[in-house]
C-alpha cells in the first residue's frame, strides 16, 4: 500500500529566510489554513531527544493505575491543567463522549509572578518525577514555534507581524498530552476517539479583543461573530465540551 501525503509540508526555514522563500512560505501555510485546517512543519526547532522524552513519560503516567491517576483530576480547573479521565469531554454539539483521555500542562510562572493568581499551577506527578520537567521544556520549545507560526498567520491576513504572536507572551496557553486507551465494550457507537472540535488550547490573554478584524469583516462583507474577550470565549468553550458548568 503507497501512501501520499494528503497535507502540505512547510520548512520553517523558509519562514526565516528573505525574497520569494519566505513570501512563499506564508501564502503555502494561509492557503493550507483555509483549504484543509492542517499542515506538517520541519525544522521547527523543538528537540527530537525531548519529544522522544515526552513520549516516555506520558506512557509512564498513563500507565499507572487509574486511581492514581484521579487523584490528578481537580474539578475546579476544569481540566485546565491536570488529569482529565476517559470520557469526560465532548467536542461541541456532540453529545456523546470522546473516548480519550488526557493532561494539560500550563505556563509554569515564578513565585511573586503577577498572574500566579490569575492562572492555575501546574499539578506534580509524583509517581512520575521526570514527567512535569520535560513537559514544561516541550511546553517552551512550542511555544516558540508557536510565536513563528501566528507572525506568518498575521502577514498572510495582510496585518502586522507580530499581531497575533503579541497576544499569546505570558498568555495562559496549555499543551494537551492525549493518550487513546482500549475502547472498553460498553462505549455508545456514536463516541468517536475524537468528534470534529475547535481547538482551543492556544490561549490569548484573557483581556485580549477577539472582535473579528476589520479586514475580515470586510472580506465577508459583514461580522459574523459578536465580539468577546479570549477569557470569555474560553469559559464558553468550556461548558460546551464539558469541562465546565
Amino acid at each position: 500500500m503507497v501512501l501520499t501525503q494528503s497535507i502540505p509540508v512547510l520548512d520553517l526555514r523558509d519562514f526565516h529566510a528573505s525574497g520569494d522563500r519566505r513570501t512563499n512560505f506564508i501564502i503555502q501555510l494561509g492557503q493550507a489554513l483555509e483549504k484543509t485546517g492542517f499542515f506538517a512543519i520541519t525544522h521547527h526547532g523543538v528537540d527530537s531527544a525531548l519529544i522522544q522524552q515526552a513520549y516516555q513519560v506520558a506512557e509512564q503516567f498513563f500507565e499507572l493505575p487509574e486511581a492514581i491517576k484521579q487523584q490528578y483530576e481537580v474539578p475546579e480547573l476544569h481540566g485546565q491543567r491536570g488529569f482529565t479521565s476517559f470520557g469526560q469531554e465532548h467536542a461541541k454539539d456532540h453529545p456523546y463522549p470522546d473516548l480519550k483521555e488526557f493532561w494539560h500542562v500550563g505556563r509554569d510562572l515564578l513565585a511573586g509572578h503577577p498572574l500566579t493568581e490569575h492562572y492555575a499551577a501546574n499539578l506534580q506527578v509524583a509517581e512520575v518525577p521526570q514527567f512535569h520537567p520535560v513537559m514544561t521544556q516541550l511546553y517552551a520549545q512550542l511555544e516558540v514555534c508557536a510565536a513563528e507560526l501566528l507572525k506568518a498567520c498575521a502577514l498572510y491576513l495582510g496585518e502586522p507581524e507580530t499581531l497575533l504572536s503579541d497576544m499569546i507572551q505570558e498568555s495562559d496557553t496549555i499543551l494537551r498530552i492525549i493518550h487513546y486507551p482500549p475502547i472498553p465494550p460498553d462505549a455508545h457507537p456514536a463516541s468517536l476517539r475524537s468528534a470534529p472540535h475547535e481547538d482551543i488550547n492556544v490561549h490569548p490573554r484573557q483581556e485580549i479583543d477577539l472582535t473579528p478584524l476589520p479586514g475580515c469583516i470586510a472580506k465577508v462583507g459583514r461580522q459574523q461573530f459578536p465580539a468577546i474577550t479570549a477569557g470569555e470565549y474560553l469559559m464558553q468553550r468550556l461548558r460546551e465540551i464539558g469541562l465546565a458548568e
